[in-house]
């Protein structure tokens, strides 16, 4: 199979250390976090504001890659589920996906809600999350 390079755009600032201590998902009591971009992405955040809902695209660095299937969410009583049909970590390629609500904005610091993500992840890209048709 064919091999691609991504670049990371910035990394997350958070209290979360260790998987243990991250709700499964931003909605679940994760902690205002900061994305921290590199400087050289300033143009491209520049029309980022407080209030913005934004998609989040991280690579979970401490993830196991080998992984094809989980009980959901670690629970035992649950049936093993192939990894494609949940949103465990744990996959062939660690992509983590977040949607967060921007809260400030300090050049290319931003403070978001809704980041589950430990510190020092990774950030490859944010996008915008589709809205109406009318409104793309």
């Amino acid at each position: 199979m064919a091999e691609y390079v991504l670049r990371t755009v910035g990394r997350v600032e958070s209290s979360l250390r260790n998987r243990s201590d991250a709700p499964k998902q931003g909605d679940e009591g994760a902690p205002d976090s900061t994305i921290a971009l590199d400087v050289q992405y300033a143009t491209a955040a520049r029309d980022v504001a407080a209030g913005s809902e934004l998609l989040v695209l991280t690579w979970l660095d401490r993830a196991s890659r080998d992984v094809q299937s989980v009980r959901p969410r670690g629970e035992s009583d649950r049936p093993e589920t192939g990894v494609f049909s949940t949103r465990s970590p744990d996959r062939p390629n660690p992509i983590g996906l977040h949607r967060v609500t921007v809260l400030a904005v300090d050049g290319t610091r931003l403070l978001v809600r809704g980041l589950e993500a430990l510190d020092g992840t990774p950030v490859v890209d944010l996008k915008p999350p589709l809205g109406d048709v009318s409104e793309r």
